[in-house]
Formats: C-alpha cells, structure tokens, sequence
C-alpha cells in the first residue's frame, strides 16, 4: 500500500466549493441577518406603540379620577368657608379658567355670603372624551343640591359639565370647565 493515498471522508473543503455556491451562501446569510434585524426593528416598534398606547390610557384615567374630585369641589361651597373653598377651586384650576374664575370670584363670594348659599355636588357619571398624556377631555354627569336663604329646602340641580383637565406641575388641573 502506498503512503500518499488520500482518503476521501465525503468532507467538503469551503475552498474546493464553486465560486457561484460560496455567492449563494453569503446572500443566504445576508438574507437571514436582515430579517432578524427587520423582525427586531418590527417588535421594537410594536413594543414602543404599545407603551405609548399605556402611557395615554394612564394618563386618561388619572385625569378622569382627578376631574371627578375637582368637579366635586368645583360644585360644593358652604357661605360660612367660602374663601377655603375658592383657594380649592384655584388650586385645582389653571391657564384660561383659573384666570376667568379669579376674576369673576370676587362677585361671586359676596353673593354666596349675603344668601347663605351651600351647595354639595356628587359625580354620578364620568368618562374620557379625548386623550394625550398632557390633556384630557372629561365628561361628568353632576348632581349638586343647592341651598340658600330664599330657598332653604334643597333643590337637585343636574349638571353635564365638559372638563379640560391639562398635567402641570405633576399633577391634573383644569383649564377648561364648560356646561354645555
């Protein structure tokens, strides 16, 4: 037997491979790269969007509950703590209608006193009109039973309030009250 006899194992040396297969290959795994880095890409974008979604839907209930409270103190005053009650109106407002309510609260406080009037809103109904992270829009469906020295049996008025609740300040504050 001679000693310079190969022995073919079927092994496949890369460098015996034609030149076209090595080209195929390359492209195969060039191929498979770009859709694992196109499928990465694709999650991490569907993973951003999804925390966005989450973020906004926090931040919607958040301001819900926060209107809720506000439009309770908004619609209750008591003639004997008007000034207690106006700084927790105006701590909880902001922008155009903290401005409008400073204005218009000076008449406002000497009415409330000279008529004894107390005033107790409850929040029936609520719910998220429109929402971003920074402002959110909330319907409320209020009661609010009203007393005064002409009419000291209580009267249930029904209110439909529309709030315009903006984050400042790490917190929710209204900058828009309407009664449409």
């Amino acid at each position: 037997m001679d000693e310079d006899t190969t022995v073919d194992d079927g092994a496949v040396d890369e460098d015996d491979e034609a030149p076209e297969r090595q080209w195929r290959r390359k492209i195969l795994v060039g191929m498979a790269a770009a859709v694992v880095v196109a499928s990465l890409a694709g999650c991490g974008y569907l993973g951003w969007t999804v925390w966005q979604d989450r973020a906004v839907t926090r931040a919607g209930e958040q301001a819900r509950e926060a209107a809720v409270a506000y439009a309770q103190v908004l619609t209750s005053i008591d003639a004997n703590k008007v000034d207690e009650n106006f700084d927790q109106v105006l701590g909880g407002a902001t922008g155009e209608f903290k401005d409008m309510y400073s204005q218009s609260s000076m008449q406002l406080r000497q009415l409330l006193i000279d008529n004894k009037a107390t005033a107790h809103g409850v929040v029936l109904e609520s719910a998220v009109q429109s929402q971003s992270k920074d402002r959110v829009v909330v319907l409320l469906f209020v009661d609010q039973s009203v007393t005064n020295t002409s009419m000291p049996d209580p009267r249930i008025d029904r209110s439909r309030i529309k709030m315009t609740m903006e984050h400042v300040d790490g917190g929710w504050r209204a900058c828009k009250v309407e009664l449409p």
